[in-house]
């Protein structure tokens, strides 16, 4: 009965129209990332009902935020390219045992941010200002969003077994699951509707928390009895060197390379407080709106990984030339999307968070500017998924250090220093740009090693 099922994977992973594949295994994740931009996006628009004060809050906790997701997304990139390679490699034994150790890491990942959001709360927010109503705000949130991310990471990790074994309908389900929940609790728990309390800025941190907790708890039960292509047993709940090892010398570059985007968003806030807080402001809703844009293209990209991964290891160096051929035109036309909206329509897209006059004023030509940047940053996430199915994450790694802090950061100070916010922005493109170079070069020799190793 296994080794039907595992002829089936085959059959599907190995055989099935490239095209066809990519769509089928992408598109469901695509609207799983779109759903899950959707739990930020939604809380921010109900905060902003309450003041740009807790608007300004939410920006500014959204590093730590990107820390967790960055911690269990870069497992779970790793967890899913060595599953897909066992299962592509015929060792279900070693599936199986990946997958019950990716439950542990889980947990121990949760374990580090319940720390965090217990004891470093109001520390964080005391290093960024000094002004009370935004240290109160964003304790609170950050707390509550910590100490029960049990949820977020193990939604991601149940989500991500499903993806490896190509079941990423049901990963959108979860996903659906926890947005549609946080969805309906935000107004109730934020402005006290039928009957509940008016918790504010708590409550959003409460819906948010909530929607997460149920979607893992729908994610495991769809694994327990519908992913068939894995076992799971409390015997195998354990450590195991011969799978951390390759799950992190993939994942710890995807963390990393993740993570460096909330230190990125850290020291760019900092810059930014030094005009106004209004400025910091609009960059957090910048970060909620391009998500709308980038998530779809994360989830293409996700999509992709377990295609080329288990393809490199079955062999077929075509398959995984023509699934790198189509995610990039999928990605540079999802992008050129973005751009148009973003250009044409600023103003409409800044009042969906109750923008006042100077955060339109600032924030207008700082969409503009900003999402000049996204035809390149497309390719660049594609490339930076071939990197990663093909176990050379460390490339990913150096294409987005050298974009989000050795070029970003100091640029975007140094523009800062003639007084021109305007100018600040333009660190973005310029960062892409040198990016997208280093990118190419890093893509050659990978296509190079692939030449060579599959001849």
């Amino acid at each position: 009965m296994e080794k039907e099922q595992s002829k089936a994977r085959e059959n599907k992973m190995g055989t099935l129209p490239v095209n066809r594949l990519l769509i089928e295994m992408s598109v469901p994740m695509m609207i799983s990332m779109l759903v899950q931009a959707c739990y930020n996006i939604v809380d921010s628009i109900f905060v902003a009902k309450i003041d740009e004060y807790a608007l300004t809050a939410v920006s500014l906790v959204f590093p730590v935020q990107s820390l967790a997701i960055a911690v269990a997304a870069g497992t779970g990139v790793g967890v899913n390219a060595l599953l897909s390679k066992r299962l592509g490699e015929k060792r279900f034994e070693e599936a199986d045992q990946t997958a019950n150790t990716a439950i542990v890491i889980a947990g121990l990942e949760y374990l580090i941010f319940l720390v965090i959001g217990t004891f470093f709360s109001e520390t964080f927010f005391a290093v960024q200002t000094d002004i009370p109503e935004i240290i109160a705000y964003g304790k609170s949130y950050m707390s509550i969003c910590m100490m029960f991310s049990m949820g977020m990471f193990g939604q991601f990790c149940f989500e991500r077994l499903l993806q490896a074994t190509g079941k990423t309908v049901y990963s959108m389900i979860t996903q659906m699951t926890g947005a549609v929940i946080n969805l309906i609790l935000d107004p109730v728990l934020i402005f006290g509707l039928i009957g509940f309390p008016k918790l504010g800025i708590a409550g959003a941190a409460i819906a948010t928390v909530t929607g997460q907790i149920i979607a893992m708890f729908v994610a495991l039960y769809l694994n327990l009895h519908v992913n068939k292509e894995l076992h799971f047993s409390w015997k195998k709940l354990r450590l195991k060197k011969e799978v951390l090892k390759p799950v992190f010398i993939v994942g710890v570059p995807s963390i990393l390379m993740q993570s460096i985007g909330s230190v990125m968003v850290f020291l760019m806030n900092k810059i930014l407080m030094g005009f106004t807080s209004t400025a910091t402001a609009v960059f957090g809703v910048y970060f909620k709106l391009q998500s709308f844009i980038f998530m779809p293209v994360f989830g293409l990209n996700n999509g992709l990984i377990p295609i080329v991964a288990y393809n490199y290891g079955a062999g077929h160096k075509d398959r995984i030339k023509k699934t790198m051929k189509l995610g990039m035109i999928y990605a540079v036309t999802i992008m050129l999307i973005g751009l148009i909206v973003a250009e044409l329509i600023p103003g409409t897209l800044l009042k969906m968070f109750n923008a006042s006059d100077k955060l339109l004023e600032i924030g207008i030509p700082a969409i503009r500017i900003i999402c000049s940047h996204f035809v390149i940053a497309g390719f660049s996430i594609v490339a930076s998924g071939v990197f990663q199915g093909l176990g050379k994450s460390v490339y990913s790694l150096i294409v987005s250090v050298t974009r989000q802090l050795v070029v970003l950061i100091p640029v975007a100070f140094l523009l800062s220093l003639t007084g021109i916010l305007d100018l600040v922005w333009l660190s973005f493109p310029i960062a892409e740009l040198v990016s997208l170079m280093i990118t190419l070069i890093c893509l050659r020799r990978v296509m190079r090693h692939l030449d060579e190793v599959l001849a």
